[in-house]
This record gives structure tokens, sequence and C-alpha cells, in this order.
């Protein structure tokens, strides 16, 4: 084998390496702060201790946040291990969007909400169906292979109505004012329509995440 080939050869992974750093490096250079994302003036402590956590807030009644999703799922299942994607539902003071927010951490109890998330855009946004309503709910719910009289004890919880308080007032603590909002480690703050559309979100997402991880590892 001639010199150059194995030259070559040697050289191919470290252009592969750096080829797929281009992207990151080409969005790192486009997002500009104040205008793609803004720092937080005062950061909220993370539930996720060494991990990076990020943060969506929203509500099933959100038509945007309907949209959002299918992106940010398909997002979250390339995550890095040092990353924590949480979903907060907000009420914004709305009885049915507390509602929803009750039937999101039911689903999520129940083990179920990952999978009928699209479901529940789907029904409430494209089906006419009123899921803000429990009754309506419940019987949604049962109609999707789950145990009814489990779902509304679920929902009638104290545990659950405890979970969505505690999610209104970390949304009170962050002053989220609408939704789909997203927060990267409790002090980046961005938005669909803050880097065009809601396929840029998850390539912003993953600079703000080595972002944060890059200042992390200053502490």
């Amino acid at each position: 084998m001639s010199t150059f080939l194995v030259v070559f050869r040697r050289l191919m992974p470290l252009a592969a390496a750096f080829a797929l750093a281009l992207p990151l490096a080409a969005a790192a250079q486009a997002l500009q702060e104040g205008t793609n994302y803004q720092r937080l003036k005062n950061p909220q402590p993370v539930e996720t201790g060494d991990k990076i956590e990020v943060l969506e807030f929203f509500s099933y009644g959100c038509p945007h946040c309907a949209d959002l999703d299918p992106e940010l799922q398909a997002w979250a299942k390339t995550l890095p291990s040092d990353v924590v994607f949480r979903r907060v539902p907000v009420g914004f003071g709305r009885e049915s969007w507390d509602n929803l927010g009750k039937a999101y951490y039911t689903l999520e109890a129940l083990g179920v909400e990952a999978k009928l998330a699209p479901e529940v855009f789907a029904a409430q946004h494209r089906g006419q169906v009123n899921l803000a309503s429990p009754k309506v709910f419940f019987d949604w719910a049962a109609g999707k292979g789950q145990d009814r009289k489990k779902v509304e004890e679920m929902f009638n919880s104290f545990a659950i109505a405890g979970k969505m308080n505690r999610a209104n007032q970390v949304a009170k603590n962050y002053q989220v004012q609408s939704v789909p909002l997203v927060i990267v480690d409790g002090k980046f703050v961005t938005a669909s329509d803050k880097v065009g559309s809601h396929a840029n979100l998850p390539s912003a997402l993953n600079v703000l995440i080595a972002k944060a991880r890059a200042e992390r590892s200053k502490r």
C-alpha cells in the first residue's frame, strides 16, 4: 500500500469528525444572545444535579405545542447521558389547562404518557375532543386501553394535584408567559419563534446544551 493511501485512511476518521462538528459550530455562530435566546438574569436551580436539565413548558391545550411535539420527541431520543429532558405542563390560571396538566401527570404516572401524547394532541386539536373535561378524559383514556377507575383515582389524587401545583410554581419562578418555551440548565431560554421554526429548535437546544456544559466545566 502506498504512503499516500496509508495517510489518507488515517485522516478519514478525523475528517469525518470535523465534518460532523461543522453544523454545530455553524449553529453556534448563528445563535445570537438577545435574539435567538436569552440568558436569564435570575437563573433557577435545576433538579437534575450533575446533569444538564432541559425543561419544556407546554400544554396539551396549546396548538403550537402540538406542532412542536414530534420534533422534540425525536430529538429527545438522541440526548447524551449528561442531559435530562423534562416536560412541565402549565395552567396560567385556567381550570381547563390545569385539568390538561393533571391529565399529563396521570398518564405519566401510569407509564403511558410517551406512548399516548401524540394521540392526546391529535384528539384535542384535530378530533375536537375536549380532554380538559375530566369525564371526557377518563372515557377517552379507557378507550385507549386504560382502567377508567384507576385513571380517575389517579387524576383526583393529592399526588397529581401536588405535581400540578408544583409545575405552576416552577413556571412562575421562570416567569413563563407563553408556551411552548424551553429552558436549558436553568439559565438559557428559547422558543421556536426565536430560532425560525419548530424544526430549528432541536439544533438550537444542542448549542445551548454545549454552552451550558462548557460553563459547568469552569466551575
